[in-house]
């Protein structure tokens, strides 16, 4: 992919998204659509982002039984995406079949741990342990079941991308320099996290927020 940079459409109003996305398409390689927005536009929003030619990864973060989720998969065929997300933590059948239900050509890729959460949040779910760790278990779970890669915050890709060479990597959570966190917990600039072997950059705020969002895209994009 010549562009990593995924923009998170996170916009609950459907034209002020397209009208934002007509703006920096040329500055990004895809469009990331999770809940929010495919809850506020359902099966006609994904039509009209796909309309505009840009790789669709829906990140719905999937976890049930497996038979639901391979389900869920095949009801997705519909849309051509690009990338798809469940959750490690549904198991390495759930993984597996998600897997064998989705559309040639899709990635299916495993949220590991939120980078909205630090240890003491993993502490208060009954994991116990660093992130890294957990991340690391729940990767090497995801290559077992055969998926194509996992989600994971820029200060675990390295160890991840080291442990699994021809994995493919998307990192949310990221940050220029002097961007402000916000609800995020592990973060690191875009540059960083390429360098340290993500395939996926996904990137929403620092952009869709920006006072001038072509600016904010072209200068992300300037630095990878």
């Amino acid at each position: 992919m010549s562009n990593p940079i995924f923009l998170a459409l996170d916009i609950p109003q459907l034209e002020p998204a397209k009208a934002l996305l007509s703006k920096v398409k040329a500055h990004i390689g895809g469009v990331k659509l999770g809940l929010e927005f495919f809850c506020a536009h359902g099966s006609h929003g994904v039509h009209e982002i796909a309309h505009m030619g840009l790789p669709i990864f829906l990140d719905l973060k999937f976890h049930d039984i497996p038979n639901t989720v391979a389900a869920a998969m095949q009801a997705i065929h519909v849309y051509q995406p690009a990338i798809v997300t469940v959750h490690a933590s549904g198991g390495r059948a759930m993984m597996e079949d998600a897997k064998a239900a989705a559309a040639d050509g899709c990635k299916v890729v495993a949220v590991t741990t939120l980078t909205s959460l630090d240890a003491n949040d993993l502490t208060a779910t009954g994991v116990y342990g660093s992130a890294e760790t957990q991340v690391m278990r729940l990767a090497e779970l995801a290559h077992a079941a055969g998926l194509d890669g996992v989600v994971c915050s820029g200060q675990e890709v390295a160890m991840v991308s080291k442990a699994w060479r021809d994995g493919y990597f998307v990192v949310p959570g990221l940050r220029p320099n002097g961007g402000g966190t916000g609800d995020q917990k592990r973060v690191v600039t875009p540059r960083a996290a390429r360098d340290n072997g993500a395939s996926v950059l996904v990137i929403g705020r620092p952009i869709s927020r920006a006072d001038d969002p072509v600016d904010a895209a072209r200068a992300i994009e300037a630095t990878l």
